[in-house]
């Protein structure tokens, strides 16, 4: 079976100028998408600007190859204390506050953001069966109770209370 590499979609299978992503509406839109980063987001670099301002030290975008055979790649790593965060956009995360459905192509769009909340439960699931502990923040967040999430767990995550 010849399966095309960058896409998984057999050439005979897809139809004669069937795209692979749909064809954007105008340049602004293109424009827009293409500047969508994956790393360096304006909150994640307002949180991390913050957390580094208190001399917490981290790694940025680090790979981690976890026991399961799962790569992940959080936005915020703090390797000693096994802390894993990521800064979630509302859209591309499907946020309960902001998320909403698309409204064009929906063919591609609701697929898409369903296997992205997919991927992070199971990230979620594999970090944790490796004895990490994740935190995830929401782009529309303050800053300041963001830092608070991060530092509680940073500094309190594996605290246990027995005997008490």
């Amino acid at each position: 079976m010849n399966v095309s590499e960058s896409d998984g979609v057999e050439p005979a299978r897809r139809k004669a100028g069937q795209r692979r992503s749909p064809a954007p509406l105008n340049a602004g839109r293109s424009r827009n998408m293409k500047a969508n980063r994956r790393s360096d987001t304006k909150p994640e670099v307002a949180l991390r600007r913050a957390l580094h301002r208190l001399g917490f030290r981290y790694r940025k975008d680090h790979r981690l190859d976890l026991p399961a055979g799962v790569r992940v790649r959080p936005d915020i790593v703090f390797t000693r204390r096994k802390v894993a965060v990521f800064v979630d956009g509302c859209f591309w995360h499907v946020c309960p506050e902001h998320g909403r459905e698309p409204t064009r192509n929906e063919w591609y769009w609701t697929p898409k953001l369903r296997r992205n909340i997919e991927r992070d439960r199971l990230a979620d699931a594999a970090l944790g069966e490796a004895g990490w502990r994740v935190v995830r923040i929401w782009e529309h967040e303050d800053v300041q109770s963001a830092v608070g999430k991060v530092r509680e767990v940073v500094e309190h995550g594996f605290d246990t209370k027995e005997g008490v």
